[in-house]
């Protein structure tokens, strides 16, 4: 389980605040790449908080309320839509919502642990955690509000392109989707960039 030995070694070092990073959405045909920030209490446990990957999509709604609504978490999120992951490409995208995550903190980060590997020109001293979700709790609370938040808003888009499933596979490139994709072609927010819809000549 996850636990804030990582966040107490980066302030052993001289850093005060130290927020965890992690984003949902790099892989999908369609949507949107979200990130989080969380900075959680010196003195936080938790006994079921894990990467979101290792928990039920009812755990994880009841985990995103349990954070968002805590008043001693500070924790904010943010979405690059798939215009932009188009124009600037997904690691862009997913560096550049890291970035807008960060910068909404309701107070500043002195120091960040990402998942994954260290992000270039990031604004602030920083650690790249491999597998971060799993090991840091701060991380994996990002994880989870990343994926909560990414999950509503594909939820939102299926009620309005109901032919693609989003409900069900979130963009990703499942046998059901891809299927969609060759009978009715892409919609507004599938990734023009990404292989599976370029290679459709259907237009936009």
């Amino acid at each position: 389980m996850p636990s804030l030995d990582l966040e107490a070694e980066m302030r052993a070092s001289g850093y005060r605040l130290v927020a965890g990073i992690d984003e949902a959405g790099r892989g999908p045909l369609a949507g949107p790449v979200v990130a989080a920030a969380v900075i959680l209490p010196n003195d936080f446990r938790h006994k079921t908080l894990n990467d979101s990957k290792q928990v039920s999509a009812k755990k994880r709604d009841a985990l995103y309320a349990e954070i968002t609504k805590s008043e001693s978490i500070l924790w904010a999120s943010a979405a690059v839509d798939h215009a932009e992951i188009d124009r600037i490409n997904i690691l862009q995208a997913t560096y550049l919502a890291m970035r807008t995550a960060l910068a909404a903190l309701s107070m500043p980060a002195d120091a960040a642990l990402i998942d994954g590997k260290p992000v270039p020109n990031f604004p602030i001293p920083h650690r790249g955690v491999v597998k971060g979700d799993s090991l840091s709790l701060s991380i994996a609370a990002a994880s989870i509000i990343a994926k909560v938040e990414r999950d509503r808003l594909m939820c939102d888009y299926a009620a309005k392109w109901p032919v693609y499933g989003f409900e069900q596979h979130k963009g990703y490139g499942t046998k059901h989707h891809l299927e969609a994709l060759r009978k009715h072609g892409p919609c507004p927010i599938h990734r023009k960039s990404f292989a599976p819809v370029a290679q459709l000549s259907f237009g936009f």
